[in-house]
C-alpha cells in the first residue's frame, strides 16, 4: 500500500512508522529486495513527514 507523505494530518504516527520500518528491516534480513526498498523510502519519507508535523503540533 503506497503511502502518500504529502497529505497532512496522517494516521500513523512517527513512532507507528519507525516500527515498520523496523520491522521491515528484520523481515528483509538486512538486504531489502528492489521492491522492499521502494516500501523502506515511503516510510522513511512519511517518518520525516510525521516528526515535522508532531514537532509544529508541539509547539
Amino acid at each position: 500500500m503506497p503511502l502518500n507523505p504529502q497529505s497532512r494530518g496522517s494516521a500513523r504516527s512517527a513512532a507507528e512508522l519507525n516500527e515498520r520500518i523496523r520491522g521491515l528491516w528484520m523481515r528483509a534480513g538486512g538486504r531489502l529486495s528492489p521492491e522492499q526498498r521502494r516500501e523502506y523510502e515511503q516510510l522513511v519519507t512519511a517518518w520525516a513527514t510525521a516528526v515535522r508535523e508532531e514537532v509544529v503540533e508541539a509547539a
